[in-house]
Parts: C-alpha cells; sequence; structure tokens
C-alpha cells in the first residue's frame, strides 16, 4: 500500500521535471543567439586572430633581435663596413655570423608567409623552420671556430635556437589550440541556434500545466478512505 503514494510521487516528479525542460527550450532566445553567432563570425572574419598576431609580432621580433647582435658583432670586431666585407663577400662558414642572420631571415619569409599571409592551421611551417635552424646550427658549433671569437660566439648560435623553439612551443600549445576552441564554440552556437529555429514559438506556459502538489496528509487520508470502503460495505 505504501508504494501507491511513491508512485504518484515520482509520476508528479518527472512531470514537473521535464515540463520544466519544455520551458528551458522555448525559453531560448534567438536573438541572443543569434548575437552570439555573430560575435563568433566577427571574429571569424578577422585577417588575423589575436594570437596569431602575437605569434606573428614574435616571429618579427626573433629576426629584429638576431639581426640587432649581428650589427653589434659587426661593430665590435672591428667597424661595420670592414665586417660586413669580410662576413659577407669574403663570407667562410668558420668564422661568419652572416649565415645566422640569414637563417632568420628565412624562419621570418616561412612563417610569415604561412601563418599571416596564408593563414595555415597546421605545424609543418614551423616544423620544418625549426628542425632547419637547429640542424644549420649544431653543425655551426661543430665543426666552426666560433667559439674562439668572443662572447658572440656564443650568444647568436644560442639565441637563434632558443627563439626557433619558442616560436614552435607558442604556435603548439597557443595559437592552433585557441584557434581550434573558437571553432568549436561557433560549431556549438549554430546548433544551438538551429535547433530553436525548429521549435514553434507560438507555444505559451499554458500548454505545460501540470498539476498542483498535493499535501501528505491529504494523500494518505485518501488512501485510508479507499481501504475503509470494502469494509463498511460489509
Amino acid at each position: 500500500m505504501n508504494s501507491l503514494p511513491e508512485d504518484m510521487e515520482n509520476a508528479l516528479t518527472g512531470s514537473q521535471i521535464s515540463h520544466a525542460s519544455l520551458r528551458d527550450v522555448h525559453s531560448i532566445n534567438p536573438t541572443q543567439l543569434m548575437a552570439r553567432i555573430e560575435s563568433y563570425e566577427g571574429r571569424g572574419k578577422k585577417s588575423i586572430s589575436d594570437v596569431r598576431r602575437t605569434f606573428c609580432l614574435f616571429v618579427t621580433f626573433d629576426l629584429l633581435f638576431v639581426t640587432l647582435l649581428w650589427i653589434i658583432e659587426l661593430n665590435v670586431n672591428g667597424g661595420i663596413e670592414n665586417t660586413l666585407e669580410k662576413e659577407v663577400v669574403h663570407y667562410d662558414f668558420y668564422s661568419s655570423y652572416f649565415d645566422i642572420f640569414l637563417l632568420a631571415v628565412f624562419r621570418f619569409k616561412v612563417l610569415i608567409l604561412a601563418y599571416a599571409v596564408c593563414r595555415l592551421r597546421h605545424w609543418w611551417a614551423i616544423a620544418l623552420t625549426t628542425a632547419v635552424t637547429s640542424a644549420f646550427l649544431l653543425a655551426k658549433v661543430i665543426l666552426s671556430k666560433l667559439f674562439s671569437q668572443g662572447a658572440f660566439g656564443y650568444v647568436l648560435p644560442i639565441i637563434s635556437f632558443i627563439l626557433a623553439w619558442i616560436e614552435t612551443w607558442f604556435l603548439d600549445f597557443k595559437v592552433l589550440p585557441q584557434e581550434a576552441e573558437e571553432e568549436n564554440r561557433l560549431l556549438i552556437v549554430q546548433d544551438a541556434s538551429e535547433r530553436a529555429a525548429l521549435i514553434p514559438g507560438g507555444l505559451s506556459d499554458g500548454q505545460f500545466y501540470s498539476p498542483p502538489e498535493s499535501e501528505a496528509g491529504s494523500e494518505e487520508a485518501e488512501e485510508k478512505q479507499d481501504t475503509e470502503k470494502p469494509l463498511l460495505e460489509l
């Protein structure tokens, strides 16, 4: 006998939950969804995302910083004109820093072309520049005589190596994941807007009317009356 009130209570609770969920679905405001879609589409229509712009700025900083260090090295070793002629015109792999500067130019051109102009969303370009930079600098350090030419023999290869790997880390862990997350958010909002458009908007809350809950005492009284009626008839 005790199972009857519990079943009735569970049925009433389930109906209330279903009606509440329906109200939540119908309470979706298409205007708000369209505003969100427009905001996300506006971000997507930008010439370049904020995080990608930061990456391109860092690539530019890489080139400028290596160029600055190379110019300082030219001044330190006997003047710009004389050292420039020695390192560029009479280039020597074992003693010149000019190839490290060209390596920075190579990274800048490839990365800006791939991720700023072509807006590539893959890691192959950064993998190429980092692999070429690492292999060349290792060969330069092992075979050349840079360490015998003062502090710049250590500074330029190390700085160039570190900057190349920071660019790889930044693109792989910041740029690509954040842009993928923005795309997923846009797809979710668009899907929600399509579902909201399929739901008729003319339904009112009265169509989802649920009877008020009865008190526990009244349910027990009704149950007792139901059980006492057969006894009275006997």
